[in-house]
């Protein structure tokens, strides 16, 4: 944290962007043919399901206290602290415990959402796929670490074998005193602001809102639609 600003702000509008089979109705719903199978089959999810394990008992580095409850789109701000990939930690969270990572604008959102699929089908040979995406907006406020004015902090670093592991040891810093996420500019998007909230309860008044859709045709540049 040296030389690392903190800054008391608020956020009433913040965008990220989540896939939309994630939107959708739960997927065991058609595999029920009444109420009573529709509980059994919930009963059974939730015995794999890291998020609802997560709710019940606490998940790895995360621990059940810490979520949120009977707040409209909790499951979503649990999910995204969850459903960290054990392999694959990312800038400011590691591999055990997630984050909400969100911006300020849609087209910041959509550049850092592009960019990593787009590595995601590099890594699977094939550049063809078509995914939507929904906004979920929320409010934020409170004391965050500010990297705004340090474009070339090492967490910023685009290599991710540089920034993650910087990124992470700053984020560990930052969760032990207490503060509620960072503030970055986007490594992806020129002139984007990006939030990483470190507690499931500084994601604030979570809404719905629209739909996009990003396209791949055979290469690593995509076409962006609004639904």
């Amino acid at each position: 944290m040296d030389g690392v600003p903190l800054v008391r702000d608020a956020f009433p509008r913040t965008v990220r962007l989540v896939a939309s089979a994630r939107l959708r109705a739960a997927v065991l719903t058609p595999l029920a043919d009444d109420e009573d199978e529709l509980a059994l089959l919930a009963e059974i999810e939730g015995a794999t399901s890291g998020r609802l394990i997560a709710e019940e008992r606490g998940y790895a580095g995360l621990t059940a206290e810490e979520l949120v409850h009977g707040v409209p789109h909790a499951k979503f701000i649990n999910a995204s602290f969850a459903y960290a990939k054990p392999r694959a930690p990312m800038r400011f969270n590691p591999a055990a415990r997630g984050a909400w990572y969100a911006a300020l604008a849609v087209e910041t959102c959509l550049v850092e959402v592009g960019y990593h699929l787009s590595n995601a089908l590099a890594d699977a040979g094939d550049y063809t796929a078509v995914v939507d995406y929904g906004e979920m907006l929320a409010s934020m406020a409170g004391v965050f670490v500010d990297l705004r004015g340090l474009p070339d902090h090492p967490s910023l670093d685009p290599d991710p074998a540089i920034g993650y592991p910087r990124g992470n040891a700053l984020a560990a810093t930052a969760r032990a005193g207490g503060h509620n996420g960072l503030i970055y500019p986007s490594v992806r998007h020129a002139g984007g602001t990006c939030i990483a909230a470190l507690w499931p309860n500084v994601v604030q008044s979570v809404v719905q809102a629209d739909m996009y859709r990003l396209t791949w045709s055979g290469t690593s540049a995509y076409r962006v639609e609004k639904l």
